[in-house]
C-alpha cells in the first residue's frame, strides 16, 4: 500500500486528489494540508511515502517546504503538481528536493501513475515539462562550454569587467593599453555569444562556483 500525502490550498482540488488516490488500487491518502506550516507538522508525523505537493501555498511555497521536510524525512519521495511551468520553478522545486513535476492539466490518470512512478524510484514528468529540463540542461553545458574556451587573460579582463572598471582601469591594471582590453572584450563577446559587458559579466557569474 502506498501511503500518500497532499499538500494543496484549493479545497476542490485537494478533495479530489484524496479521492482519487483512495479509489486506486494500492493507494491511501493519509495526510491532506493546506498550508506549509499545517505539512510541516503533519507530514512528519504521518510519514507517507509520496507526497503531492502545489508550489503557490497561503504562507509560502511548496518549493521552500519541499526543501524544508526533505531535511527531516530524505527518502519521502515529493511530486510537484503545480500550474505554473516556467523552468525557475521547475529547477528551484528540483533543487529542494523534489523528485518530479507535473501540471495539474495532466489529469487523474497521469497523477496516479506519477505517484506510482515516483514510489518505484522514477522520476515523474509531463512531456513539456521534460522538454524544459531537457533544455536547459542543454543551455547549461553550452554555456560551460563557452566559459571554459576563455584564456587566463580574457578570465582576468572579465574579473575586472565584474568589479566595475572601466577598460581604462582595467588597462592600468593589466599594464596594456586600452586597444588590447577592446580586444580581449571583443573576443569574449564572440565566445560568449553576447553583445555587451553587462551579457558577458552575467553568463560568466553564472557559471562560477558558489
Amino acid at each position: 500500500m502506498i501511503k500518500v500525502g497532499i499538500v494543496e490550498d484549493n479545497r476542490t482540488l485537494r478533495e479530489g486528489f484524496a479521492m482519487l488516490i483512495d479509489r486506486s488500487p494500492n493507494m491511501k491518502c493519509i495526510c491532506s494540508c493546506m498550508t506549509v506550516a499545517e505539512a510541516l507538522q503533519e507530514i512528519p508525523k504521518a510519514k507517507p511515502d509520496v507526497v503531492l505537493m502545489d508550489i503557490q501555498l497561503p504562507d509560502g511555497t511548496g518549493i521552500e517546504c519541499t526543501a524544508k521536510i526533505k531535511e527531516q524525512l530524505p527518502a519521502l519521495q515529493i511530486v510537484v503538481v503545480t500550474v505554473y511551468e516556467d523552468s525557475d520553478r521547475i529547477f528551484h522545486a528540483l533543487q529542494a528536493g523534489a523528485c518530479g513535476y507535473l501540471l495539474k492539466r495532466a489529469g487523474p490518470e497521469r497523477i496516479v501513475a506519477a505517484i506510482q512512478e515516483a514510489h518505484d524510484g522514477d522520476v515523474p514528468m509531463t512531456p513539456e515539462i521534460a522538454r524544459k529540463v531537457i533544455g536547459q540542461f542543454r543551455d547549461q553545458a553550452r554555456t560551460a562550454s563557452e566559459v571554459e574556451n576563455l584564456t587566463p587573460r580574457e578570465n582576468e579582463v572579465l574579473q575586472y569587467v565584474m568589479h566595475g572598471l572601466t577598460n581604462k582601469e582595467i588597462a592600468d591594471r593589466m599594464g596594456v593599453s586600452v586597444a588590447a582590453i577592446k580586444w580581449h572584450l571583443q573576443h569574449i563577446y564572440e565566445k560568449l555569444h553576447v553583445h555587451s559587458r553587462t551579457e558577458a559579466a552575467l553568463k560568466y557569474k553564472e557559471q562560477q562556483p558558489e
